[in-house]
């Protein structure tokens, strides 16, 4: 028997811009469930909300300043409940955006993890002494460019950031973090959520020794400062796997299959792994390759192909066009071949030998 997310339609949710139904021009959650009957006459199947938790949006609200609620812009926990009751009524999955690798610097972990060196929570995040020369530990660079670290002047030391200052990174090398982020996945589930879209998923662990990053040979001046170095030692950690089991777990442990997606940018080789040791890993890693992929019958033949013959077995393949980090299906290719884009992801990815060559 089929999972109910092996073949159905999944449509994000940006809440600020989707429906506002109190007039204060922001959306929010009572405006998603307005339009759930526009949803369902589209088709669609489960909807995929992005973050409304509390934040203060130096990344769109991926700077969570509190897992576990609603921001007041977006409505309370009463909406958000009555939401998930009306979709489920109407035959509607919900999933939500777990974001385990940071939180915003206005957490109550990092206010209590940056009071002091000798704080309880002080492990809770990733936290080093200057080098000899009193900069940054190392030479990792954050993802949206300038170093990684950022200084505290109040103690003397740096923490670490795989993207603003204003995102310090979770340290999940220590258990105690691991459980609270596993209790923000039972905090949803147990409120009816469907399942997840994990962010940024091979950012979770970095180099124990904090050796460098390799420098990157093929940089040139145009190109992202993120990619100055080849992320060795910041992506793709061992460790994340058993990180990505232990969230399996948790979600195994809830019945009606609640799915889990995780967002990873990586060659399709290493991105394998994250289906799991037995597909114990993630239902769905997600694949990002069609997004770079020349856009021509030759080309995406291949990359199915490729991509088809690398999937262990029984794992379930994914394709994906588009999403809120990249420009639009339409603005890439023209409007007439998005219409041919969407018609390809509605096509079975097992009849890749059908594509023209």
């Amino acid at each position: 028997m089929m999972a109910w997310w092996q073949s159905a339609v999944i449509y994000q949710i940006w809440p600020r811009s989707f429906q506002d139904s109190d007039g204060d021009g922001i959306g929010d959650l009572r405006g998603i469930a307005r339009r759930l009957d526009h949803l369902l006459g589209l088709g669609v199947d489960a909807v995929w909300i992005s973050p409304f938790y509390p934040s203060p949006l130096a990344d769109f609200g991926y700077d969570v300043a509190d897992h576990c609620n609603v921001d007041p812009a977006f409505g309370t926990l009463d909406d958000f409940d009555a939401l998930v009751a009306a979709a489920h009524g109407r035959g509607l999955r919900v999933l939500l955006d777990y974001v385990p690798n940071h939180t915003a610097d206005t957490h109550p972990w990092f206010a209590e993890s940056r009071a002091s060196r000798s704080n309880p929570r002080r492990d809770w995040y990733i936290w080093r002494d200057p080098a000899s020369d009193g900069g940054p530990p190392n030479n990792w660079l954050s993802e949206f460019g300038g170093s990684a670290w950022t200084l505290d002047p109040a103690t003397g030391q740096f923490f670490y950031h795989a993207y603003l200052p204003q995102q310090p990174d979770l340290n999940w090398r220590n258990p105690a973090v691991q459980d609270a982020m596993l209790e923000v996945l039972r905090f949803w589930l147990d409120r009816g959520v469907d399942g997840f879209r994990v962010d940024a998923i091979h950012h979770l662990f970095e180099d124990a020794e904090l050796r460098d990053n390799p420098t990157n040979p093929d940089w040139r001046p145009g190109m992202s400062p993120a990619r100055r170095v080849i992320r060795a030692r910041t992506m793709d950690q061992p460790e994340v796997q058993s990180a990505i089991a232990a969230m399996r777990r948790v979600s195994d442990a809830y019945a009606n299959q609640r799915l889990l997606i995780g967002e990873a940018y990586l060659p399709i080789d290493r991105l394998m792994a994250y289906y799991g040791t037995d597909l114990g890993g993630f239902h769905l890693p997600f694949n990002f390759h069609l997004i770079t992929t020349p856009w021509s019958a030759g080309a995406v033949a291949d990359l199915v192909r490729r991509y088809e013959a690398a999937l262990p077995r029984g794992a379930w393949p994914n394709w994906v066009l588009g999403n809120h980090d990249r420009s639009r299906v339409a603005s890439r290719i023209g409007p007439q071949q998005a219409r041919v884009a969407a018609m390809l992801l509605l096509t079975p990815a097992r009849h890749a030998d059908a594509l023209p060559g």
